[in-house]
């Protein structure tokens, strides 16, 4: 195995996993693998219900494919388009779609949507079959891939929304919700809730009105009317999101926040942030001070890759600087990023 770890509970059937791992020729993430295993065995004893085993197997399954596909292509950032399937080809929101993915992936962005017609396949039209990824979900009804993703490679189908969603956010550098009916709001307040509650890395969240639109203003009206005035979320959550209805300001947005910026991670204690540039030693007094209220303890400091990253190879040709988060202000980590990326 290629980690240290304590000793197994059951020793002997892991020795006997290790030997399969073996058989097969080895590969990736070793230990990870014998847990996997290891937890499926269990399944034998722990799950009666066929139905719940077949859950387990089918995400699994569904899992196991989607990051082969995303593999080959993780060096390049990919923005995700939600939008209704019902939106016809004459709408100024479908036009506004295709000239998105088309503006988007000439800045070095690819496309994931949701395969299907209107938003999605506008998406695609614009940035082209060779830059876009299609995540298909499988209904009796309005959900068929749409004719520019249909035969290509980059083409996923899922049986649940739960998988499916789940490679949405976890390949995904930025999300940008046309208009829509319950699909987009799911998936827009599910990504909301992922990066308030820091389950997702944080990145642009872009709501596009049609050009003169309100679709988005008028919930955006409603989020501060209710939500924010009832006090349900904090004043700072706002800044998990940006609405437009210019489709170069999106593609704006979208740029600026990576001008600097690469990535988190937690370490330890330590809230890790990855640039590409380092801030000054007067602008990282200046950051201390302004955002001291989600420091907790000591400082934000300059710090080399920790032993973690240098483990993992994490993202080593990186700058970062590393303080101890509250690890509940992640729209405050959302207004640090922006000062970053102005630095």
């Amino acid at each position: 195995m290629k980690r240290t770890e304590k000793p197994p509970a059951d020793a002997p059937l892991r020795s006997r996993i290790e030997e399969l791992i073996k058989f097969k020729g080895g590969g990736y993430n070793e230990p990870e693998v014998a847990d996997i295993i290891e937890n499926a065995l269990k399944i034998l004893t722990d799950v009666k219900d066929t139905g719940d085993v077949r859950v387990i197997q089918t995400a699994l399954r569904e899992l196991r494919y989607a990051f082969r596909i995303f593999a080959p292509y993780a060096d390049k950032r990919k923005v995700t388009i939600f939008g209704s399937a019902r939106t016809l080809p004459n709408k100024p929101e479908y036009q506004q779609a295709a000239e998105f993915g088309k503006k988007i992936s000439e800045a070095g962005f690819m496309v994931i949507t949701g395969a299907g017609p209107g938003i999605m396949q506008a998406g695609h039209e614009g940035a082209g079959p060779e830059n876009s990824f299609g995540v298909n979900i499988r209904l009796p009804w309005e959900q068929s891939a749409n004719p520019v993703i249909a035969e290509n490679k980059k083409l996923i189908t899922f049986k649940y929304f739960f998988t499916r969603k789940l490679i949405f956010i976890r390949h995904s550098d930025a999300i940008v919700l046309f208009p829509g009916g319950f699909g987009t709001m799911d998936e827009g307040y599910e990504a909301i809730t992922l990066m308030q509650t820091g389950k997702s890395q944080l990145m642009p969240l872009v709501l596009m009105d049609k050009p003169g639109g309100t679709y988005w203003k008028t919930w955006d009206k409603n989020v501060r009317e209710h939500l924010l005035r009832g006090k349900l979320i904090s004043p700072d959550d706002l800044n998990l999101y940006q609405i437009t209805d210019n489709a170069d300001e999106a593609v704006k947005i979208i740029s600026r926040f990576y001008r600097n910026f690469d990535s988190t991670r937690f370490v330890r204690e330590r809230f890790v942030i990855r640039l590409k540039n380092a801030p000054s030693e007067s602008a990282l007094a200046a950051l201390n001070e302004d955002f001291a209220d989600i420091i907790l303890e000591g400082k934000m400091e300059v710090v080399p890759p920790t032993p973690e990253e240098l483990e993992d190879k994490d993202r080593l040709d990186l700058t970062r600087i590393a303080f101890n988060f509250n690890r509940r202000d992640y729209g405050r980590i959302r207004q640090l990023i922006d000062v970053l990326n102005s630095l």
